[in-house]
C-alpha cells in the first residue's frame, strides 16, 4: 500500500514572515508633545510661585512683587518673587513660612537658600522660582525690581489691602 504524501500546509497570515516597519511619529505630533511638556512645566512653575506667595502672606510679608521672566531671553528662572519684612525676625519668619508651605503644597525643597546669618536678605532658590525676602532698607538699597524692569509683573494671589 502506497503512503500518501502530505501536502505542505498553506501559509496563513499568521505563519507568514512579515517585515517590521517602524513608524516614527509625525513632526506635528512631536511638536504637540513638546508643547504639552512646556505647558506642564509652566503650570508647575506657576503653582510653585503661588505657594511661595501664600507662604509670604502667612507671615504678613509686605510689598510682594512677582516678576514673570519666561518671556525674557536667557532669564535665570521663570518667576522672581520679591517681598520684605519690617525686621530681621520677620524676614526669617517669612522665609521659613515659604519653605514650609511650598514643601506642604508641592513637595518641593529649595535647591539652595542663603542669607540666614544676618537675615537682611534671604534668597531661596527653587530653580524655576527664585524668592528674595528683604528687610525694608536693604530692599530699597538693592532695588532688584529695576534690574528686571522689562519683566512682566503678575498678580498670583489677591493680596490684602
Amino acid at each position: 500500500m502506497a503512503t500518501k504524501k502530505k501536502k505542505p500546509a498553506a501559509k496563513t497570515a499568521a505563519t507568514k514572515k512579515t517585515k517590521t516597519v517602524r513608524k516614527t511619529a509625525p513632526k506635528s505630533a512631536a511638536r504637540k508633545a513638546s508643547v504639552t511638556k512646556k505647558q506642564r512645566q509652566d503650570d508647575e512653575s506657576r503653582q510653585l510661585a503661588e505657594s511661595v506667595v501664600h507662604g509670604i502672606l502667612e507671615k504678613k510679608g509686605k510689598n510682594i512683587v512677582c516678576l514673570d521672566l519666561r518671556g525674557i531671553e536667557n532669564a535665570v528662572c521663570d518667576y522672581f518673587i520679591i517681598c520684605e519684612g519690617d525686621s530681621t525676625t520677620q524676614v526669617e519668619a517669612v522665609a521659613e513660612s515659604v519653605e514650609d508651605i511650598v514643601k506642604k503644597d508641592t513637595g518641593s525643597r529649595p535647591y539652595r537658600s542663603e542669607g540666614w546669618q544676618n537675615a537682611l536678605w534671604i534668597l531661596i532658590d527653587y530653580i524655576t522660582v527664585v524668592v528674595h525676602v528683604f528687610e525694608r532698607d536693604t530692599r530699597m538699597f538693592y532695588n532688584l525690581e529695576s534690574l528686571w524692569a522689562d519683566a512682566e509683573e503678575v498678580q498670583l494671589v489677591r493680596q490684602p489691602a
